[in-house]
């Protein structure tokens, strides 16, 4: 396929732009700095704005599905707002260029806990919060999409930070409440496996209109 990739040189979106890759796709990365992206067989980097629309719709003009791992940056004080007009402003570009197919990486905070979101858990870190009471919104407004045929993957809780972490290809699926271990902790992932989930997700047709998470 063609895919448009937002935030591919991010932690989670450099990960989907290999998963993406290996498995022979056509990418086009959507990046402020093209310069950025080491230039490399059936990859085009574009430079374009996401918080834009204008500028995302004519980035992705002709792709048969946009991936996007957008983000405003954790220590950016003005997170909340920031992802919001982006995220709206990469929905309101793909209605503009026809594309229908949306797999956006979202937030664990959105996951329920005992029938209550995580992020509204009273033990929530604070320094995360604004970020992701911003991907719960974003899931929601998702939620009252009819033109577009999304799927957003909320990781596990204990997403593996520092690194990829190995490819293993394996994954388990849940819904709507985090996978745990069976020792009672949160389940994990390498960043690596959510990209194959998502990807996955993405060559099979799966999740279309509704929210996953995944972890080993």
């Amino acid at each position: 396929m063609k895919v448009a990739l937002i935030g591919a040189t991010g932690f989670v979106g450099s990960a989907l732009l290999e998963e993406l890759l290996r498995r022979g796709h056509e990418v086009v990365a959507l990046v402020r700095q093209p310069e950025k992206i080491a230039a490399r067989a059936h990859l085009t980097a574009v430079k374009a704005d996401v918080t834009n629309a204008q500028e995302v719709q004519a980035a992705v003009k002709g792709a048969d599905a946009v991936v996007s791992a957008y983000n405003a940056g954790w220590a950016n004080p003005n997170i909340y707002a920031d992802f919001m007009k982006g995220s709206r402003a990469i929905v309101q570009g793909l209605k503009a260029a026809g594309v229908k197919r949306y797999l956006v990486v979202g937030g664990a905070g959105s996951l329920y806990i005992n029938g209550r979101q995580l992020v509204d858990s009273p033990d929530f870190p604070a320094a995360i919060r604004d970020g992701a009471a911003a991907a719960r919104d974003m899931l929601t407004e998702l939620q009252g999409e009819s033109a577009l045929d999304w799927t957003l993957l909320s990781p596990p809780i204990a997403l593996q930070l520092g690194a990829h972490g190995e490819r293993t290809g394996t994954y388990r699926v849940g819904s709507d409440e985090p996978l745990m271990q069976p020792d009672g902790q949160p389940g994990t992932l390498s960043a690596a496996d959510l990209a194959v989930a998502l990807v996955d997700a993405l060559e099979k047709g799966e999740h279309v209109r509704a929210r996953f998470t995944v972890a080993y």
